[in-house]
C-alpha cells in the first residue's frame, strides 16, 4: 500500500496536478485521493483505474514506471541519449527527465552549425563550459565568442542562439534547469 500511495503522488506531481484537480478530473473525492497517497487506504482496482485515467496513464505503465530519481546514478558514454540531429549533436545524461530538475548535455556543433536564425527562449536557466572549438553565443542583443575553458550562465527566457564560430568542431557541456524538452 505504501508503494502505491507514493507512486500515485509522484505520478500526480509529474503531471502537474493538485489533489483537488485530480479529484475533479477523475470523479473520485479529494479525501479518497489523499487517503491513498498517505497510505491510509488501498483503493479498489476500479477506483485506481479512474484516477489514473485522469492523469492519463495506464495501469501497466503506472506500475512499470521507474519513478525513483536515485535509480540510476552513473551513465557511461554509450548510454547518453542523442536528442539532436543534423550538424548539432545533443547527448543527454539520462532518458526520462520528467522527475529531474536538471538536464545535462554534451553538445557538439559541426563547423558552421547554428541553432537557427530564430532565437530560442524557454522557462529555465542554462549554463555551459566550452571544451574545444569556438562558440558564438547570442543572448538578447549581446553576442560573445567563447573558446576552450570559457563558460556562460543566463536566464533562458532571454532570446538566445548558439553557433559554431570556428573551423573545427565545437564541444561543450551544458546544463539546463528545469529541463527543456
Amino acid at each position: 500500500m505504501e508503494e502505491l500511495g507514493w507512486r500515485l503522488k509522484r505520478v500526480r506531481e509529474l503531471g502537474g496536478l493538485s489533489q483537488r484537480e485530480l479529484a475533479r478530473r477523475s470523479g473520485v473525492s479529494n479525501a479518497t485521493i489523499s487517503l491513498i497517497e498517505n497510505q491510509q487506504t488501498s483503493p479498489s482496482l476500479g477506483i485506481l483505474k479512474k484516477v489514473l485515467d485522469a492523469v492519463p496513464i495506464s495501469l501497466s505503465d503506472f506500475f512499470a514506471l521507474e519513478l525513483r530519481g536515485d535509480a540510476k546514478v552513473v551513465y557511461r558514454e554509450d548510454e547518453l541519449t542523442e536528442i539532436g540531429s543534423g550538424s548539432i549533436s545533443y547527448r543527454q545524461v539520462g532518458t526520462d527527465l520528467r522527475e529531474r530538475k536538471l538536464q545535462m548535455i554534451v553538445e557538439r556543433y559541426a563547423p558552421g552549425a547554428d541553432t537557427g536564425r530564430s532565437m530560442l527562449s524557454h522557462d529555465a536557466e542554462e549554463g555551459g563550459i566550452v571544451l574545444s572549438g569556438r562558440l558564438e553565443l547570442t543572448v538578447g542583443e549581446q553576442t560573445h565568442i567563447l573558446g576552450p575553458g570559457d563558460a556562460y550562465l543566463f536566464n533562458s527566457r532571454l532570446p538566445h542562439r548558439f553557433r559554431n564560430a570556428g573551423q573545427e568542431e565545437c564541444v561543450l557541456v551544458s546544463a539546463c534547469t528545469p529541463p527543456s524538452f
